[in-house]
């Protein structure tokens, strides 16, 4: 078995096959690495068993659906990944629009079931660097609850982050899931973590998403995220893509319940403060 660290340069040639005439010095993560033709790449560590195979399957899938365009998987092994590197310009309204209509694409691409894996992906997946199981459901108030709010808040209240007495604003939204959650709607393909810094503003004029979490899931969580986090000409994507794929009435009070499973996420991985917010977005929810 190769070991996890490894010279960037020597992981880009030993995956590519390639031999490589410019790379970093050292072995951080990620690296910008060029090969012998000119093409520059990006060389990435996972950051724990299963991470790399997880992030290729789902950036395959996301590509298959031929809707937001991602960087191509050039080689991974079990703890690295090669990929194309995309240079990147500044956000622009009209490239705002056009990646609005292709999430609306993608989402509708649609997925097996609710916390379905991609193809070739492991269920124990990764957000980030927390872990993500990707355990099938048909119910998505049920699923997300069961499988993507109450895990995290497990582990923010057994780490002091969130405190016993303040779980159960919480777990009453997952109680009222059902009732909060508007229409069902089938399975849409999620990106999982699409937070403005998987957001690439291409110098093309075309945005690439990059480090999925994908998997089945509700489309309005994807909207949600990007929304939490900020997303330059945020109204321009909403815009384009309910051109494409109308989203059900009262779709923006159901933010914060779709909410809850990155706030929680970011709680267990960077502490009280992003506790304090999901707590916010629960009451709120619970309010409205």
């Amino acid at each position: 078995m190769v070991e996890r660290v490894e010279d960037p340069a020597l992981t880009a040639s030993r995956l590519t096959g390639r031999r490589v005439t410019g790379g970093p010095v050292g072995v951080g993560s990620p690296a910008e690495v060029t090969l012998e033709d000119g093409t520059t790449v990006m060389v990435k560590r996972g950051d724990g068993p299963g991470a790399v195979r997880a992030e290729a399957a789902g950036l395959r899938w996301l590509g298959a659906a031929r809707a937001v365009r991602v960087p191509e998987v050039l080689g991974h092994d079990e703890w690295s990944l090669v990929s194309e590197r995309v240079p990147t310009g500044a956000a622009d309204p009209g490239a705002a629009t056009r990646f609005g209509r292709a999430l609306a694409a993608l989402h509708a691409a649609g997925a097996p079931a609710f916390g379905a894996a991609p193809p070739d992906g492991p269920v124990e997946a990764y957000i980030g660097r927390a872990p993500m199981r990707n355990v099938r459901g048909d119910d998505w108030p049920s699923w997300y609850a069961e499988h993507r709010v109450l895990p995290y808040l497990r582990s923010a209240v057994d780490a002091g982050t969130v405190r016993p007495g303040e779980a159960g604003v919480i777990e009453a939204v997952c109680e009222r899931l059902p009732a909060l959650a508007g229409p069902a709607e089938p399975p849409a393909r999620l990106h999982g973590d699409l937070w403005q810094g998987n957001v690439l503003w291409g110098a093309d004029g075309e945005v690439r998403v990059i480090d999925p979490a994908a998997h089945g899931g509700h489309r309005e969580t994807d909207l949600a995220m990007l929304r939490l986090f900020g997303c330059p000409h945020l109204e321009q994507v909403l815009d384009g893509y309910e051109e494409t794929s109308p989203l059900a009435d009262g779709w923006r009070d159901r933010v914060g319940a779709h909410q809850l499973f990155p706030l929680l996420v970011h709680a267990v991985l960077f502490g009280r403060g992003y506790a304090e917010q999901a707590l916010s977005a629960a009451r709120a929810t619970l309010a409205g």
